[in-house]
């Protein structure tokens, strides 16, 4: 099992006895990168779910990422209302839909009409990629959230260290 947390470490100390764990979810993360997704609807997408999630590290990392990949101020100041601006295309609405429905799975166990709208927008391959997507970052969040690790704001983008 795992050697057990010292009472009353800190919250950060309590979660690191699975190395294997983190190792698979880096693993996933990793294969996601590699994928066809482009890399600005995956920030987008990555955001968003982080948007939801209240992930202040993810979100932090995520602008900036978007950032670096030539995203614009305007279109991440706005996405949180993705459905109310001209600003996304048909396919990064489509996209956009999956991820909140997927990350708000407990609340609306992915609507059919999400799904269809997605698979309409993309190839069945782009459409899984997408849903690992979702799944990946959704899986970071809640590591994020409940360990307290990294700290928000420490976060510095590949492109911004150049």
């Amino acid at each position: 099992m795992g050697t057990l947390a010292p009472v009353g470490g800190d919250r950060k100390d309590r979660f690191r006895f699975w190395p294997d764990g983190y190792g698979a979810l880096e693993r996933l993360s990793r294969t996601v990168r590699g994928s066809g997704i482009d890399p600005g609807l995956l920030e987008l997408i990555k955001m968003r779910a982080s948007q939801i999630n209240g992930c202040a590290y993810c979100i932090d990392m995520h602008s900036k990422d978007a950032r670096a990949a030539g995203e614009s101020e305007q279109r991440l100041y706005a996405l949180s209302a993705w459905r109310e601006t001209p600003f996304f295309s048909d396919g990064e609405r489509a996209a956009l839909a999956l991820t909140e429905a997927v990350t708000l799975v407990s609340q609306t166990h992915v609507p059919e009409a999400v799904i269809e709208e997605a698979a309409a927008a993309f190839p069945p391959d782009a459409l899984t990629e997408i849903l690992y997507a979702i799944i990946e970052i959704n899986a970071w969040n809640r590591l994020a959230i409940t360990t307290g690790v990294p700290e928000p704001g420490s976060y510095v983008a590949e492109d911004a260290e150049r």
